[in-house]
């Protein structure tokens, strides 16, 4: 893959970087995100007793876990500040300036004093790292896919902005790697006495590449207004005021996916091990598998939306996700490892699939003028409205209904969500199927 981005605008006549460099810069700062957000979670019990010491373990971790869900509610927040960053300096500049101050969050928590040497002082500062750690996170993977997408040719810029879904689960797999790697060469004694810091300290590595990426890659943009009688009206008021519909469609669309993601690949270690009584350690190898198989599988997605078109391919496997939702669910809720693995599997191939091709998808949707700031909004409201509360709504319903499958009813509605959502889309918005000689840009 050499060949060069396809700028949408611009007259700078000097070499323009190729699409493997495009790709890479646009995708590690999802690498970082989710990087963060796996060893958040698999340390969080180290976290809990150095920040929040309490008599009950249990109310520490809920604190983590709280301080955890500040930063998903400051998502839309830093998706409305990012967009319009994003839409009026420039996507290069919002993603290098989003990935600095993620990799300060990071590297910030593995620095931090305890409780036992700063007091209370400890979790606020934890807790305000978290919430600017979400605030950069709300712009991070929205301007990556709008940007890679923006270089890319129309035929491929369905695969070509999937590669940014592929940087988020390439990152959670390093991060569980890596805490895994921890955790196997040092004791519980010596991972509570600070070794947990190491993983969150290594996240500079993943900024400073980042930022060296992204700043030495030589694009051309044109940022501002290009729809008549509204170039003096900020993005961000022009995207709520104008384009709400667009936003609803995006969320729609990121609710199906998200929402099935956390529950099944997020939530379902718990449920494997409460509610199946798998072992810890059996459980992260079938949800680890299916990490692996979602990530190979992205790809396939945005290629299927370039080559048969978007819209048939999120109808296709929304209305799958619709159908299979329950069987596959019912596979998963039964004591024979290998049917686990068929009913983990079949979700990771529906989900991936629709991974891979909503980015390119959403990127087609809103105008270049308000593009970032539309998707940034319904995205991230989206995520920390209904996806990243998934784990806690599945709990919740099993607890008050007595049905273990009630959360496959609850990933049911939002892939009905998605559906109405593709369907609204106005005709003639996403693409069909370009000839192969025809470059024609965002």
């Amino acid at each position: 893959m050499t060949e060069t981005a396809t700028l949408p605008t611009g007259n700078d006549t000097s070499p323009q970087p190729t699409m493997r460099q495009v790709l890479t810069a646009g995708a590690i700062g999802n690498v970082l995100e989710w990087f963060d957000f796996a060893i958040y979670g698999y340390l969080a019990q180290y976290i809990a007793s150095e920040f929040f010491p309490t008599t009950d373990p249990l109310s520490s971790l809920l604190a983590v876990y709280g301080a955890f869900a500040a930063g998903y509610l400051a998502r839309p927040l830093g998706g409305m500040a990012f967009g319009h960053i994003g839409d009026t300096l420039g996507r290069k500049y919002v993603l290098t300036l989003s990935i600095t101050l993620m990799g300060i969050s990071t590297v910030g928590i593995g620095l931090l004093p305890t409780y036992d040497q700063i007091g209370p002082a400890a979790g606020v500062l934890l807790v305000i790292f978290r919430v600017l750690q979400g605030v950069s996170v709300g712009g991070e993977f929205t301007g990556s896919i709008v940007f890679i997408a923006e270089q890319a040719p129309r035929r491929r810029r369905g695969i070509y902005a999937s590669v940014s879904m592929c940087g988020c689960m390439a990152g959670f797999l390093l991060g569980s790697g890596l805490t895994t790697v921890l955790s196997n060469l040092f004791t519980d004694a010596q991972m509570a006495d600070g070794i947990w810091r190491i993983a969150f300290l290594s996240g500079i590595i993943i900024m400073a590449a980042g930022v060296l990426l992204r700043r030495s890659l030589n694009v051309t943009e044109e940022i501002g207004a290009s729809e008549q009688g509204q170039e003096e009206t900020p993005p961000l008021v022009k995207a709520i005021r104008y384009h709400w519909a667009d936003i609803l469609r995006v969320a729609g669309l990121a609710l199906s996916t998200n929402v099935g993601f956390y529950i099944m690949f997020v939530f379902a270690v718990t449920y494997l091990t409460e509610q199946m009584h798998i072992s810890t350690a059996e459980a992260m190898d079938i949800n680890t598998f299916a990490l692996v198989l979602i990530m190979l599988i992205v790809p396939l997605g945005g290629w299927l939306s370039d080559v048969v078109g978007r819209r048939k391919v999120l109808l296709t496997f929304n209305m799958l996700l619709l159908v299979l939702c329950y069987p596959l669910f019912w596979a998963i809720h039964h004591q024979a490892a290998w049917m686990i693995v068929l009913g983990q599997a079949g979700f990771a191939l529906v989900i991936g699939v629709l991974f891979g091709c909503n980015p390119g998808t959403m990127t087609e949707i809103a105008p270049r003028s308000v593009r970032i700031s539309v998707i940034s909004i319904g995205y991230n409201v989206a995520l920390a409205t209904f996806g990243g509360t998934a784990p806690a709504v599945a709990t919740y319903l099993i607890q008050r209904t007595s049905d273990d499958m009630a959360p496959a009813f609850y990933m049911m509605i939002f892939a009905l969500a998605a559906i109405v959502a593709v369907l609204s889309i106005p005709a003639g918005t996403l693409n069909k199927p370009a000839p192969k000689d025809q470059e024609v840009s965002a």
